[in-house]
């Protein structure tokens, strides 16, 4: 029995001996192997952590390219936009100068008509003489280039009469309109008469009909004559001529229109 108690009690020692030694030694293999369970857990996060600083940097590219092409769109868009101003400021710019262009003239206009008004009569009538005059030596100084222009180099040479001509075709007077202004009984001046020159020759209204002297005048004639002497038309040779009353023994072929 005592051997029984002392085996008992001997076994009883060994495996509480044993148990904290057991113990222990799980704990050291715990310890042992958290730090490779954390060094693995590190090593598989690396390439996690590395592929997100990727996409950071993936998508802080993105973000600078997006900026640079604003950048860019904004620096294009702005000639277009400072373009654009520009037109409008030079629209208004224009604007404004019609603008007072129109307004300067209404105002020069109305000061030009309050000294119109505001002139003495015999001011104006003065001023209306001086502009007839002006365009009545004007309109001499046409008339007698006219008339110098169709002056004969020499008489018998330039000169063709009717029967030369073909005959005459033109408008012809009637025969109570003759006899009561034309022939030499009927003279007049062609000064003051109305006078137009077409295609180089002058053609002079008297009594409602209008000449053209289709000869040259006499070299020898008076340099105004046109002026001064007296002339008549009469039908003679089957054509109207013109005759100059200081030289009765020439005529001048004229053609007659209405």
């Amino acid at each position: 029995m005592k051997l029984i108690g002392i085996t008992s009690t001997a076994i009883l020692s060994l495996l509480l001996g044993v148990a904290p030694a057991y113990a222990q030694h799980e704990q050291q293999d715990e310890k042992q192997d958290h730090p490779e369970q954390q060094q693995n857990k590190h090593e598989q996060a690396k390439p996690q952590q590395q592929q997100h600083a990727q996409q950071q940097r993936a998508d802080q590219n993105k973000q600078q390219q997006h900026a640079e092409q604003q950048q860019q769109q904004n620096q294009n868009e702005r000639p277009a936009e400072q373009q654009q101003q520009s037109d409008q400021n030079k629209r208004q710019q224009h604007a404004q100068q019609q603008q007072r262009s129109d307004q300067n003239n209404q105002a020069q206009h109305a000061q030009q008509s309050r000294q119109g008004q505001t002139q003495p009569p015999q001011q104006t009538q003065q001023r209306r003489g001086n502009e007839q005059l002006q365009r009545s030596q004007q309109q001499q100084h046409v008339e007698h280039a006219a008339w110098q222009a169709r002056r004969a180099q020499s008489w018998q040479s330039d000169h063709r009469d009717w029967q030369q001509r073909g005959g005459y075709h033109g408008y012809r007077i009637p025969d109570d309109r003759y006899r009561g202004y034309f022939g030499p009984d009927h003279g007049f001046r062609i000064y003051g008469l109305p006078l137009l020159v077409v295609g180089g020759y002058p053609r002079f209204q008297y009594e409602g009909y209008w000449f053209s002297a289709v000869d040259p005048w006499p070299e020898y004639w008076a340099n105004d004559w046109y002026d001064t002497d007296d002339v008549y038309v009469t039908y003679v040779d089957n054509g109207y001529y013109l005759f100059n009353r200081r030289y009765p023994n020439v005529g001048i072929a004229v053609s007659i229109s209405m």
